[in-house]
């Protein structure tokens, strides 16, 4: 039994590569549009915490 050796390198970008890299950047961009186009409501309530002065601690 011979073993033979390839001496072809295969193309680092070939169409399967691209075309899965452009597939993956479509998915990406439309994901974005539609995460953009969701309105999500603002906090209406102030968020307020009034610290006492006994957990103050003056440093020297």
């Amino acid at each position: 039994m011979q073993f033979t050796k390839k001496t072809s390198k295969d193309k680092i970008f070939s169409f399967g590569t691209i075309s899965k890299v452009i597939i993956a950047a479509i998915i990406i961009v439309f994901g974005f549009i539609l995460i953009n186009q969701i309105n999500f409501p603002a906090p209406n309530k102030k968020i307020e915490k009034i610290l006492p002065n006994e957990n103050f601690k003056t440093i020297k």
